[in-house]
């Protein structure tokens, strides 16, 4: 029985507990969250046991072998650190920390730790996504030239997730006083790793603008400041050589929540898709290139990241995408922010 330890007890820590809980070898031992009224009534909703005000008071009990990390974005590092230092196995939610020197210590503290991390990119759970990057990787496509993806969300138009103008869920995301980085950093990342990770490739330089909208007299809601970035637009180029464009936005009315990329090669396209919530993927090659006749493609269910997070505790071997791999993210991440800044010049990974 692999016994788990949630940190923090928002929103996305309910989805983390579910999984946990579905699982008949894992056991939630204990959730922490410095607000005591939070913790009592994510603790009492999924019967845990125990709970801490903080970190290092759950390492005082220690009764855990695993931590699933669902704080804020800038309380990553902080948390996470004192688990690895411990030897806890950590599941962190992305993007790993809010600077690339806290990503890549908390990359470094794991491998000295020689403990199971790894980083929840969600879209890892897309089946089309990782069907892609097998077919890119065989070569079905030949080499990768070009690419463009994008991750529309309109939570800022309208109020399918809540409100948030007056919900400390969304707020929060909106203010880099409360640790955001923006769209950048909250669904920025996701669509970075979604792109590269098919494309079978690592951004090498990254030219980016950031725009944040009025949304509020002032700029506050509250205790709130509404600095953190709406939207983003970035041209990457990866170390294979192919080049394109990633766009991302809270804006972007009619899409809910929507992911899609489209790969370019020497020898065919792939198309792919999670609008929705429903995952697509086709081709176009051979001697559908003349016509530009695209085919949908079959592909299988995935393991999900929650799962295989534990599998690979049980069986004692690395699992991706592991910190590393959320360090190498935040790289490009914090050169998109300077690129924004020198306005959009050109910065090298």
């Amino acid at each position: 029985m692999i016994r788990v330890l949630i940190v923090g007890t928002g929103n996305m820590a309910h989805d983390h507990a579910k999984a946990f809980a579905a699982m008949d070898d894992v056991a939630i031992v204990g959730g922490v969250d410095p607000n005591a009224a939070n913790l009592a009534a994510f603790n009492a909703e999924f019967g845990i046991a125990h709970g801490f005000a903080s970190v290092e008071d759950a390492i005082v009990w220690g009764e855990f072998d695993a931590a699933s990390n669902v704080t804020p974005d800038a309380i990553h590092h902080r948390t996470t650190l004192p688990l690895l230092k411990t030897g806890k196995h950590v599941l962190c939610e992305k993007p790993l920390a809010t600077s690339y020197s806290d990503a890549a210590e908390l990359a470094q503290a794991a491998q000295d730790a020689g403990v199971i991390n790894m980083v929840n990119l969600t879209y890892r759970n897309v089946p089309a996504l990782m069907q892609a990057a097998r077919m890119v990787e065989d070569g079905q496509i030949g080499e990768v030239r070009h690419f463009e993806a994008s991750y529309l969300q309109s939570w800022l138009t309208q109020d399918t997730w809540g409100d948030w103008r007056t919900e400390d869920a969304w707020l929060w995301r909106l203010s880099t006083g409360h640790g955001s980085m923006g769209v950048l950093g909250d669904v920025g990342v996701h669509i970075l790793d979604f792109a590269s990770f098919a494309a079978g490739a690592d951004p090498d330089r990254v030219s980016c603008r950031l725009k944040t909208f009025d949304k509020a007299p002032r700029g506050k809601i509250g205790k709130y400041t509404l600095d953190a970035n709406d939207s983003m637009a970035m041209h990457l180029s990866l170390s294979n050589g192919a080049v394109g464009v990633i766009h991302a936005s809270r804006f972007a009315s009619g899409h809910i929540n929507d992911l899609r990329l489209r790969l370019f090669g020497t020898k065919g396209g792939l198309d792919v898709r999670f609008e929705r919530w429903t995952s697509s993927l086709s081709i176009c090659a051979g001697d559908d290139l003349r016509s530009g006749n695209w085919v949908e493609v079959a592909f299988q269910p995935v393991v999900p990241n929650f799962r295989r997070f534990i599998e690979a505790i049980k069986a004692g071997q690395p699992v991706k995408p592991d910190f590393a791999r959320g360090a190498a993210l935040q790289r490009v991440l914090d050169l998109a922010v300077a690129s924004d800044a020198a306005g959009a010049c050109d910065q090298t990974v």
